[in-house]
């Protein structure tokens, strides 16, 4: 960990906690700023903000008052979910006071080089590719950021020749300065988060914060698939290395004739990766791109890609039964995911959907259901999915009550070599705390079946 006195004897506020919060008011009292935790739940309800205190940090709780803004502050370090139209944001906004998200604290201090991920979709299927790639080929490597690993306590751990493999979301992007990863990856860019940016403008200039200080000497790996990512990429001073699963390049990541090439240099066969989708290809070739620039052996690229099934929850393999193939997709919190799912299998599907109703219409499903023999719905948006599934000429259709007695009715209609996919197309929260919840769910019941 490098030392700084960047935030020594300087007035800092640390705004909101959660756990990213909680390391970065510990890393700042440890680096002689003065800290000032202000946090929305009560002092009696919140032991994280009671820790804190007993480190001899001022803790303020129970709301966000504006008079903070009076003491003088000379930073603010936020949590990523605050949105920048909270008043005492916007008050700092307009005061001049610099806003940072914890991971531009875990860049100034990081030893080691960093690869960040970031993207609209893929971001953590890419992030842990690469991780266990690296560690396969017996790097020191480290996985923070926005895939649950709080960034500035896991540079704390790194060596200078560590490498920290860091997801990064638009929320933590827009509160950075000094950031800059040696290796970034960007897998790809769509609408997204427009509640929280106003504009797709706006969310990819957050995006794009990731490689603004990049140089001749870093790596900026982009989906070369889209010219829109491509144009906006364009200012940039890193060497671009592109990855495409429809054109060849011979200085980037590409398939030909059913071969993974990076470089012109032959990888593996696409056949003998188990982890199935167009879209996880895309993955694969960013994540090929960035370990083969980190010096890593191809015998531990196949290693990996024969045996990695996905990340848990994002169309995950489950398991095997009498021929038919279970995958969790709880992540699938909206259509484009769960067409996304879809569009990763050519063999008779039995869906699982349904979640909370957030008012939107589920018509644009129905190009991916022709491969699609049984839809088991469930949850607020029922109902919807049922009309949709009718449209679309769906036989089968059930409504069940719940995702334990969606797993057997699927098993039902189904037959040796069909796909049994839960990918609800909806956020879970009607009838779960988290698409975690509803995964592991999904899972249990899957092994309850014999």
């Amino acid at each position: 960990m490098k030392t700084i006195t960047k935030f020594q004897h300087k007035k800092v506020l640390v705004l909101g906690l959660a756990k990213s919060g909680v390391s970065a008011a510990s890393l700042l009292h440890n680096l002689g700023a003065f800290v000032t935790v202000n946090d929305r739940k009560p002092l009696s309800e919140n032991p994280e903000a009671q820790n804190l205190l007993e480190q001899g940090i001022k803790v303020i709780c129970g709301c966000h008052p504006i008079e903070l803004l009076d003491e003088g502050f000379e930073f603010i370090v936020k949590n990523p979910g605050i949105p920048y139209s909270n008043p005492l944001v916007d008050g700092a906004i307009k005061k001049g006071i610099p806003i940072y998200t914890e991971v531009e604290l875990a860049y100034l201090i990081s030893d080691a080089p960093i690869i960040g991920i970031t993207g609209t979709n893929g971001k953590t299927t890419t992030t842990t590719l690469i991780h266990e790639i690296l560690t396969t080929d017996q790097q020191d490597a480290l996985i923070a950021g926005n895939i649950g690993k709080v960034a500035s306590q896991v540079v704390q751990e790194a060596k200078e020749d560590s490498v920290v493999v860091m997801e990064l979301s638009s929320f933590q992007l827009m509160g950075v300065d000094e950031f800059c990863p040696h290796i970034a990856v960007w897998t790809n860019l769509y609408d997204a988060h427009l509640d929280y940016h106003g504009t797709k403008e706006e969310y990819a200039k957050a995006k794009a914060n990731m490689i603004k200080k990049q140089t001749p000497e870093d790596f900026l790996i982009v989906n070369g698939d889209q010219e829109e990512l491509i144009e906006l990429i364009s200012p940039s001073k890193a060497q671009k290395i592109y990855f495409s699963t429809k054109k060849k390049d011979e200085d980037g990541a590409y398939v030909e004739n059913g071969e993974l090439y990076f470089q012109g240099e032959k990888i593996m066969k696409v056949s003998d990766i188990v982890l199935p989708g167009a879209h996880n290809l895309e993955n694969i070739l960013a994540a090929v791109a960035a370990v083969k620039l980190s010096g890593v052996r191809n015998e531990s690229i196949r290693k990996v890609l024969t045996s990695f099934s996905g990340v848990k929850h994002r169309t995950q393999f489950v398991r095997e039964l009498h021929g038919r193939k279970f995958y969790n997709d709880s992540k699938a919190t909206n259509t484009l995911a769960t067409k996304v799912a879809l569009s990763a299998f050519c063999q008779p599907t039995i869906l699982l959907a349904g979640g909370l109703d957030r008012g939107n219409g589920f018509d644009d499903l129905i190009p991916y259901f022709d491969h699609v023999k049984a839809l088991i719905t469930f949850g607020e948006t029922a109902p919807k999915l049922i009309e949709t599934a009718k449209r679309a000429g769906l036989k089968i259709i059930q409504h069940v009550d719940t995702v334990e007695q969606a797993v057997p009715e699927a098993f039902k209609h189904s037959e040796a070599g069909d796909i049994i996919l839960l990918s609800p197309a909806c956020a879970s929260w009607d009838q779960f705390k988290t698409f975690e919840q509803r995964g592991d769910i999904f899972i249990d019941a899957v092994h309850k079946l014999d």
